[in-house]
């Protein structure tokens, strides 16, 4: 099998503020292998550069072999490389798998594809106002708010005033103990879903000490998550795990991700950093298996190159050519 791999700069459609970090662009990298294609989405937070994830690339391009069909065995025999190149390969072997066999991804997975969990969608931080407004300008019946800021009971009570959709925070691991102790009490009296990474990933000892804390709002773990060993270890401490292609590097250690929490009686949302819709379509494949969904990447993105799963408003729609069933957008070079 023969891999390439392109850069792609996307830009926002506004200004993505988290807990740690500002953009208005991101730079990815597309895998191509034959005709299978996959993504590695370059995170601030892990490190990652659109020219590592190329060097990657480059490293694994002699460790695939010939055959699509052996995944597990390809997969197993890659050298180190970082999570998000891995979960490119990793996607491009299913998609290339889906395609030789004429059959969408879900279906060789035997999931329903009409069991995909409405998207919620994301608004960055800003001032209380901002992000009030743009909550109610986009109608969306769930919302997830980006917190880790001097504002943030503020920012939930602004947006709360601007609508009656569901609500999920994302503090980014953005809060100490006593501030997530002090902050968790106050904002459950604005009817939060659940809280995702109050504390700094690794910070088991802070989740069992909020645990005892009976707070009132399921704690939900994103950052400290990554693989199905992080799931393991996170047992009796969380409500939740937050499953992403990039983290777990790829549909293979995802599917085990949410085997393990589903096994520990744990709830699950899959989600996506800013990717295009290669990514956020693979994904998408398994959101049956999910409880929440929180796949809004090619929203924010004003210029993805590719076109695959369908959103009307926060209902998904799967597409149902072969494989993840992402295509290149019409007028892209």
């Amino acid at each position: 099998m023969h891999l390439t791999w392109e850069g792609v700069t996307l830009n926002l459609r506004t200004t993505f503020r988290l807990a740690r970090s500002t953009s208005d662009q991101r730079r990815n990298v597309i895998a191509h292998l034959d005709e299978g294609l996959g993504e590695a989405a370059a995170v601030p937070h892990y490190h990652d550069t659109q020219a590592g994830l190329m060097d990657d690339l480059a490293r694994l391009a002699s460790h695939l072999g010939d055959d699509p069909f052996q995944i597990e065995d390809i997969l197993n025999g890659l050298p180190p490389c970082s999570q998000a190149a891995r979960a490119a390969v990793d996607v491009a072997l299913h998609d290339l798998w889906g395609k030789r066999l004429g059959q969408p991804l879900y279906r060789l997975l035997g999931l329903n594809p009409g069991r995909v969990p409405q998207t919620s969608f994301t608004i960055a931080m800003d001032e209380p106002a901002v992000m009030a407004e743009r909550a109610r300008q986009s109608g969306y019946p769930i919302i997830k708010v980006k917190l880790g800021s001097a504002d943030d009971e503020a920012i939930v009570s602004a947006i709360r005033q601007a609508t009656s959709a569901r609500l999920r925070v994302d503090a980014n691991a953005g809060w100490t103990r006593e501030q997530a102790a002090d902050l968790i009490p106050r904002l459950a009296e604005y009817d939060l879903e659940f809280i995702e990474q109050p504390l700094p990933a690794g910070d088991l000892e802070g989740l069992r000490w909020l645990q005892a804390r009976k707070l009132g709002v399921p704690i939900f773990g994103d950052e400290g998550v990554k693989t199905a060993r992080d799931v393991a270890r996170h047992a009796g401490l969380l409500e939740g795990v937050v499953i992403k292609l990039m983290k777990a590097g790829g549909i293979r250690e995802a599917l085990r991700a949410i085997a393990v929490a589903r096994s520990l009686d744990m709830r699950v949302m899959l989600s996506c950093m800013i990717e295009t819709s290669v990514g956020v379509t693979a994904a998408a494949h398994l959101a049956p298996l999910c409880d929440y969904v929180d796949l809004d990447g090619p929203l924010l993105i004003a210029n993805d190159p590719f076109v695959g799963l369908r959103y009307e408003g926060a209902t998904l729609t799967l597409p149902d050519l072969p494989g993840i069933g992402a295509t290149v957008r019409n007028g892209y070079p």
